[in-house]
């Protein structure tokens, strides 16, 4: 919603910036007025415009990373107190919207109150309301309101030019921006834009009226007299202090040549460079470069067989399987794209239900250089976990069938599809107990408040962990009835990896996230950060 928001204020401050320098010293004047109100609702439009012809291919978020969280022995957990739950900020978006809302109804009640206590003069296109000791003038509408100290030989001009204002609906414009005003208070170009639109009205009614009369006689009107002020935003008012001279200089002002209307067209390459930043910047990834899918190459540590490119089966990582790991940088799961990250959880999860779960899996820089990341499948530390040094021997001899059985087992080995559904697409996200439906802010803070409460430091200090900083990653699915399942952790240690998933086992029950008003799955990472002294 902030990052909304701020595209919202920074396009709206470019259509102004564009208005200021180019179009406001021109005498378009009602081109001028549709430029404003338009320009300010195509502002709230943009960010969600998303072009795919102008949008880079972001890839496919299958699990989202929530917001990290660091644990320490030192660190004192308690019960959060009741204020400690709320969101201020919400807090005071709506304290501000109630008391934008507020002013806005006493505005309203004082003009409504104007119209039942005074006279009204009922004419055939607007009705006349003479306000006694005063000299406003002013109009909402088709009520014009004049005060009975204005001399008569000024009235006349005076309704005319409120009649222009009430003819073509300005006062639409005004309640537009005041709603706006209401929803968006904190933002300063709602005010800016209402302040431009009101001039441009006032430029209107001056034009129309002076072509009735001289032009010379109704600038010495506008000079020759001080009349009140009702101080209300969505009024258009005839006489105020600080639109005398901009008004007279744009009537004394030579009628703009038709050629500079194309002045206009400046929106078209502004448009362009916005639908581009908002195209381009849906989500995190959508810098990263487009990743494709290749042939998998197979690599091992046998003599004469050290790689083998399958021409039926394609990925994003490529496989390494053998006894010693290959001698690259080894990386973590944050070093991977979504995309990898998706197939590495894949082929985790197809190793679990094989019966295979005891093949550690552990993640490499190419092989080759210039070549994609790799999967390292450790046989070596297998068959020590499994405690049978016959489990090696055995799969050498078992190697090279393995290898030449690649292109046929694709199904198998790299399943391409998930049963569940990417975060990224959800029309709803998951609801953790106690937060608005679909907040996935709340869901965050909520997961790592629950983190900090049920982790036990001190079990987790006499784990054998070694001191400083750890970090491991837990990832679990939120199925459709909502209950947690399918959890993995990488951990540097067994015991912490056992005592991680117990924890996340007691996470409670959630509404389902949904996808066309249907309860899905969807998958989460989490890291989470030990500081060990």
């Amino acid at each position: 919603m902030i990052n909304y928001i701020i595209q919202v204020v920074l396009f709206q401050v470019l259509f102004v910036a564009v208005y200021d320098f180019f179009l406001s010293k021109e005498t378009f004047f009602s081109k001028n007025r549709w430029y404003l109100l338009s320009t300010s609702i195509v502002s709230f439009l943009l960010p969600f415009v998303k072009i795919p012809t102008i949008q880079k291919a972001v890839p496919v978020e299958y699990t989202i990373m929530l917001p990290e969280v660091v644990l320490s022995p030192q660190r004192v957990i308690e019960k959060a107190a009741w204020y400690q739950s709320i969101d201020y900020l919400d807090v005071l978006f709506w304290s501000g919207c109630l008391v934008f809302l507020i002013v806005f109804v006493v505005k309203l009640l004082r003009i409504v109150r104007l119209i039942f206590k005074y006279e009204i003069e009922r004419k055939k296109t607007y009705k006349l309301v003479l306000l006694p000791k005063n000299a406003k003038a002013f109009s909402f509408f088709n009520y014009i309101f004049l005060g009975k100290e204005i001399p008569l030989d000024k009235q006349e001009k005076i309704i005319q030019h409120e009649l222009v204002h009430s003819k073509q609906k300005h006062s639409i414009d005004l309640l537009f921006f005041e709603f706006l005003r209401i929803l968006m208070w904190f933002n300063p170009m709602v005010y800016v834009y209402q302040n431009r639109i009101s001039l441009v009205h006032e430029y209107i009614s001056d034009e129309k009226v002076s072509k009735a009369t001289l032009k010379e006689n109704y600038i010495n009107n506008l000079l020759s007299d001080v009349f009140q002020v009702e101080n209300i935003s969505f009024l258009n008012q005839f006489y105020k202090h600080s639109l005398i001279k901009k008004r007279i200089i744009m009537m004394t002002k030579k009628e703009s040549k038709q050629i500079k209307q194309l002045k206009y067209l400046l929106l078209i390459p502004v448009l362009a460079s916005m639908l581009a930043y908002t195209s381009c910047s849906q989500n995190a990834n959508a810098n990263t470069p487009e990743q494709k899918k290749e042939n998998t190459v197979l690599y091992t540590d046998i003599k004469d067989m050290k790689k083998r490119v399958s021409k039926t089966k394609q990925s994003y990582m490529d496989v390494y399987l053998g006894l010693e790991p290959p001698k690259t940088k080894e990386l973590q799961l944050n070093d991977l794209t979504s995309e990898e990250l998706t197939e590495f959880n894949n082929k985790k999860e197809k190793l679990s239900k094989s019966g295979k779960e005891e093949i550690p899996l552990r993640l490499f820089e190419g092989v080759e250089k210039k070549k994609r990341k790799t999967i390292f499948f450790d046989l070596e530390e297998a068959a020590k976990r499994m405690d049978n040094k016959e489990q090696v021997k055995k799969t050498n001899n078992n190697l090279s069938q393995e290898v030449n059985n690649l292109g046929k087992q694709s199904k198998n080995n790299f399943p391409q599809e998930t049963n569940y559904v990417p975060f990224t697409l959800l029309d709803k996200y998951p609801t953790f107990p106690g937060c608005r439906e679909g907040d996935k802010d709340c869901l965050s803070r909520s997961m790592a408040k629950f983190m900090v409460e049920n982790f036990d430091m001190i079990k987790v200090k006499g784990m054998g962990v070694k001191k400083g900083e750890t970090r491991m990653y837990l990832q679990f699915t939120i199925n459709k009835k909502g209950n947690i399942d399918k959890i993995n952790v990488r951990a540097p240690h067994p015991d912490l990896k056992q005592y991680a998933i117990e924890v996340a086992e007691k996470l409670p029950r959630m509404k389902p996230g949904e996808k066309n008003n249907k309860a899905v799955s969807t998958r989460y990472t989490l890291p989470i950060t030990f500081n060990i002294n």
